[in-house]
């Protein structure tokens, strides 16, 4: 690895916080959080907090987040809904950003020895830890990321000259399906997919409402183009070199002619491909996750659109578009049936 004085773009997060510290949510916010109004489902319970639905453990570290962190004016950070790409979108972000200082084609790019939730911390789990202190350990551009819905981000955010990147919508019908093969790995007590469908049609999945995430970043977007990059899943597969261009121009760090004629574009979809980093061993091996564990090998099953034909009947799938067209009437978005 380079020398961190001389890297350019940002540095896997592992390299630089190596040290384990032992984990425990702030005791502070305790009071503030035995007032949420709550839910017990079959895939665990569930806090709303100003609006969102999310898991117990993650609400101390979104309540810390909003009041302390502080931003670099070139810091850049990926707001993804769960099973949105994230994975995917974290590894093209270090490979896009820092490919100066790690060729794509490199065979010691860091995310053939680190997995990609290795490189890229997750604000709300590190926060939540009380290791936000970690954060002032890596050098700039710091590369973050957060489920956070785009009302729960911290006032210092949209005051502050960052660059906020956000992947903000995939076809609900996969993202739902994704989401419960994505909590079935994580341990939990086995339950049938139509649970979380039915809360989810309430806005009460993990990190929910589905809709409120996809406008909120949507009409940031439409507002801050230059702040904020909207993206969609579907789209990004469809043609990823173009979604690469176009992430590399909104974070001001375009493919220079000379790189375009050595087909680094391309280079850098090839390596984070799900075909590519699904066969690695890292990404077969080991865990991630501050307080539940999840096998690194979760994060990269099928990574398709439609899938959700193989889990819904067509009643179920008629019925959740026809909550997201009513949810997202007026703003100019939708979904392909």
């Amino acid at each position: 690895m380079a020398a961190l004085g001389r890297i350019a773009g940002p540095v896997p997060f592992k390299d630089v916080v190596q040290k384990e510290e032992d984990e425990h949510p702030p005791e502070e916010y305790a009071d503030i959080i035995s007032t949420l109004p709550g839910i017990t489902t079959g895939f665990g319970q569930l806090l709303c907090y100003q609006g969102v639905w999310l898991r117990p453990w993650m609400v101390p570290g979104v309540i810390s987040v909003q009041q302390r962190l502080v931003p670099r004016p070139d810091d850049v950070l990926l707001a993804s809904p769960p099973k949105c790409g994230t994975t995917w979108l974290k590894a093209l972000s270090l490979a896009t950003m820092a490919r100066a200082t790690y060729a794509p084609t490199s065979a010691d790019h860091p995310l053939f020895r680190l997995n990609p939730h290795d490189c890229v911390p997750h604000l709300e789990a590190l926060f939540g830890a009380v290791q936000e202190a970690k954060l002032e350990a890596l050098p700039s551009r710091r590369l973050m990321h957060t489920h956070m819905h785009h009302s729960l981000l911290p006032p210092s955010l949209p005051t502050a000259k960052s660059s906020t990147y956000a992947d903000g919508c995939r076809e609900p019908k996969d993202m739902l399906v994704s989401m419960w093969h994505f909590i079935m790995a994580a341990g939990g007590d086995a339950f049938p997919f139509s649970d979380l469908f039915e809360f989810a049609c309430e806005g009460k999945n993990p990190h929910g409402p589905i809709w409120d995430h996809i406008l909120g970043y949507s009409r940031s977007s439409k507002a801050s183009p230059d702040r904020v990059l909207f993206l969609r899943y579907e789209e990004m597969l469809l043609d990823p070199v173009s979604s690469v261009r176009e992430l590399a121009l909104f974070l001001g760090v375009p493919f220079t002619a000379a790189e375009e004629a050595a087909g680094l574009p391309m280079d850098i979809c090839k390596l984070c491909s799900i075909d590519t980093m699904k066969d690695l061993e890292v990404n077969n091996t080991g865990v991630a996750g501050q307080f539940v564990e999840v096998p690194h090998k979760s994060f990269f099953r099928k990574g398709v659109v439609g899938d959700w034909a193989n889990h819904m009947t067509p009643e179920m799938a008629r019925h959740i578009d026809a909550i997201v067209e009513d949810k997202l009437r007026g703003s100019g978005l939708g979904f392909t049936r």
